[in-house]
């Protein structure tokens, strides 16, 4: 009864969360995906991933958040790079992941046309995710900061030379006119996000688990994943014998990415998405072996699995 009873207060609260893009990025679409909108008290769009990862450690103000929800990985264009570089920066942890479908649209200026259009502006991962339909285009491809941050640009700057790739909720907020739908290469397409907060902070429950009691989740380590970063020393052999940590107990890994490290050139950290719980016997144990096999590792979290 007491779990219950904790169950239904969590699942009472809302929350501040904070996300990369302007109003009517994916970024926000995916926060009312994870948290649903009546539980989202207040969204906080930021400029920067840098400042996104710190509002989770700023006084609850303009820029302060509970929670942030950032994009790591597209089923098209791949890891997020920075993302995986601020979560081994910053003292965060994974808390959950939600994967939203892209589905570009090409907006311009309500007051002009496709044949005026000289250029094209979006984020970079948008850009690459319609790289066919835009190789078919005479147009200057240019690079900014956010997808929705783009159509906000040409309403602004009342651009009538620009096009900008968006979702069509942007277009709609912007008031720009849709001139073309669905020109992503891949109808597929997804993003996936994760869901982080502050490592000083309590460990939170939040999505599913708030309607899950402990019964339940012990009857399903298979419905999590745990993230973890780790670097090895630079010699032959060091990766196969930290992953094998995992490979012998028969552990499944679900992503495996390597980042260079800052000011040691040539050198890589790896980032690993693995099937269960760190508090599971079998993932505690190949954990521990882990550590003894890498020079450095950090544990992000364990969390629902929803992809």
């Amino acid at each position: 009864m007491k779990v219950l009873q904790t169950a239904e207060r969590e699942t009472s609260r809302t929350y501040s969360v904070a996300f990369q893009g302007e109003i009517g990025a994916y970024s926000q679409s995916s926060v009312y995906a994870f948290f649903g909108k009546d539980r989202v008290k207040r969204v906080i769009p930021l400029p920067t991933f840098s400042q996104v990862f710190n509002s989770l450690f700023s006084a609850q103000g303009e820029k302060g958040s509970d929670f942030a929800v950032v994009p790591i990985e597209n089923s098209l264009a791949g890891s997020v790079g920075e993302t995986l570089d601020l979560l081994l920066t910053r003292d965060v942890r994974i808390i959950g992941e939600v994967s939203i479908p892209i589905e570009h649209v090409l907006a311009i200026h309500e007051d002009t046309s496709i044949d005026q259009i000289r250029s094209v502006i979006s984020h970079p991962q948008a850009i690459a995710q319609c790289k066919m339909y835009l190789d078919s285009k005479d147009w200057q491809q240019v690079a900014v900061y956010d997808t929705a941050g783009a159509a906000k640009m040409i309403r602004d700057g009342n651009l009538k030379d620009t096009a900008a790739i968006a979702s069509e909720v942007a277009a709609e907020i912007y008031g720009l006119k849709v001139v073309e739908r669905c020109i992503e290469d891949d109808h597929s397409n997804r993003t996936r996000f994760i869901v982080i907060e502050a490592k000083k902070t309590e460990k939170s429950v939040t999505g599913e688990d708030l309607r899950r009691s402990d019964e339940e989740k012990e009857s399903n380590d298979n419905n999590y994943k745990t993230s973890v970063l780790f670097l090895t020393a630079h010699k032959p052999g060091s990766l196969v014998g930290a992953l094998s940590a995992f490979s012998t107990r028969g552990i499944n890994l679900t992503k495996i990415e390597s980042r260079p490290m800052k000011s040691r050139p040539w050198e890589y950290y790896f980032f690993v998405d693995f099937e269960g719980r760190e508090e599971d016997i079998n993932c505690k144990d190949a954990l521990e072996e882990l550590r003894s096999k890498t020079i450095e590792i950090k544990i992000l979290g364990s969390y629902k699995r929803r992809i």
